[in-house]
């Protein structure tokens, strides 16, 4: 079996900068939160507003806004910005949706919203609209006030959210509005789930969560951090202060690959590495990384590492490009910036005494569909190799956070998945809605906050008709 160290070193892209030198300066954390879409200016933005064609109608929404999951009239405030009013083009987004500064930073919009553009049709690019959305939310003066309205009327009754992440924020922000009491539970110290804890820091550090979450308290929303449902009598103790229950835990911890030596020094799974930088806690990675798994989580992780010094990145991915799920423009950027992929390839085991010394590998090919629709990868004999690298992180997907749903009795008779109906987000059990990564499996923040939404209405609906 031979070994092949990577010897491709880091080339920067075109218009990129050169991330392999500037995450050797003395202190890194530059090179680590240096945003992909930083801020527009205030001339920048007007001039960018301008250019939307304010498509759509009362009858017929613009392509951009059918593209939106959470709804933002997005020519609405992109007029505002263009008329110098971004109060009230912060209005209109966070109107739709309560994580709008979060979304505009970390929202894949160049395949929802900016994807849909009518310019590109014109032969130009498309509306820079995340970048316009993050100037509207970040311009106003107290940006935690924003649109808050008092309710019309109140309820007299208590809605129960369990998890502080995208989903339940989102679905506690409707019900306050609708007048309801709301209490979000959580069993982290502070609120946003993967928006805080696992979302890479080039995308978003903190902010705005923290001014976004101050914003639900100021609309009345009750959060209770630092505790965990995951027993039965605290299940009961929730049940019995209120008249509903949104489920928004999101999912669990990092999928294990379940091969010989994932414990040594140096192999990582992606979500706590993500959160040691995050917490300024950085890895020791060494010169040479391999990332497992071809999801954009796993784009997030190479393309850190890459910030972290590393002078070899690659992506070991058991099928070929056209199947990986990450988005195309991930994977493009991330070769942008100097990562490489290592296509039809899967790991055996990780090698080393103490720590991490290399990965034995093996070549795939694509097999018959399996129930997923893709093609099958299978081992071919005698194609082992061995890849010298210092650190190994697995991205591969996450498990079903399953403590708390079982004992609750809304899952299908393997415990997993929740049976729900997609229009209301109402379980099997009347009292208890869901959505978010616990229900799908894991998608975007944007995709959250529409499942949330979703679930507050049939919340709504369901409490309405109670007597």
């Amino acid at each position: 079996m031979k070994t092949e160290p990577l010897t491709r070193g880091l080339r920067a892209g075109a218009g990129l900068p050169d991330l392999h030198q500037v995450a050797h300066i003395p202190d890194p954390w530059a090179a680590l939160t240096t945003e992909l879409k930083p801020p527009l200016t205030p001339d920048e933005a007007r001039a960018e507003a301008y250019r939307c064609l304010l498509c759509g109608g009362p009858t017929t929404p613009a392509p951009c806004v059918q593209s939106c999951p959470s709804g933002i009239d997005i020519p609405n405030f992109v007029e505002a910005i263009a008329r110098g009013d971004p109060t009230q083009a912060a209005s209109t987004i966070m109107e739709a949706n309560p994580l709008g500064g979060t979304c505009a930073r970390v929202c894949p919009t160049e395949v929802l919203c900016e994807g849909s553009c009518v310019l590109i049709g014109e032969g130009q690019r498309a509306l820079d609209i995340g970048r316009l959305q993050r100037f509207a939310t970040d311009a106003v003066s107290d940006p935690a006030g924003i649109a808050i309205i008092a309710p019309m009327q109140q309820q007299n009754r208590n809605v129960a959210v369990i998890g502080a992440g995208p989903a339940g924020l989102a679905c506690a922000a409707v019900l306050a509005s609708l007048g309801y009491g709301v209490t979000v539970y959580d069993g982290h110290t502070e609120a946003g789930g993967l928006v805080r804890y696992a979302i890479a820091p080039y995308r978003q550090l903190i902010e705005p969560l923290p001014v976004e979450v101050e914003r639900l308290r100021r609309m009345g929303i009750r959060f209770v951090m630092g505790t965990r449902i995951d027993t039965r009598e605290a299940i009961q103790a929730v049940e019995a202060s209120c008249d509903a229950i949104f489920l928004g835990v999101g999912m669990g911890k990092d999928s294990a690959l379940g091969i010989e030596g994932s414990d040594l020094s140096g192999v990582w799974s992606s979500l706590p590495f993500i959160e040691a930088i995050k917490s300024r806690q950085l890895p020791e990675i060494g010169d040479t990384v391999a990332v497992i798994g071809a999801g954009n989580t796993a784009m997030d992780v190479a393309r850190e590492s890459v910030r972290l010094g590393a002078k070899h990145v690659v992506v070991i991915y058991r099928r070929s490009r056209e199947q990986a799920p990450a988005f195309p423009s991930e994977i493009a950027e991330a070769i942008e910036e100097g990562v490489e992929f290592v296509w039809l390839t899967a790991p055996v085991r990780f090698l080393g005494g103490d720590r991490l010394r290399s990965i034995e590998c093996q070549k795939m090919r694509l097999g018959e569909p399996d129930r997923s629709g893709r093609k099958r990868s299978e081992p071919i004999k005698g194609s082992e190799f061995e890849l010298s690298v210092d650190t190994a992180i697995l991205a591969i997907g996450q498990l079903p956070w399953s403590d708390l749903i079982p004992l609750i009795g809304v899952a299908d008779a393997n415990g997993y998945p929740i049976l729900v109906d997609p229009d209301t987000g109402q379980t099997q059990k009347a009292r208890y809605f869901t959505g978010g990564d616990v229900l799908n499996g894991g998608g975007s923040v944007v995709e959250a906050v529409r499942m949330g939404k979703i679930a507050a209405d049939g919340i709504h609906r369901f409490l309405s008709t109670k007597e």
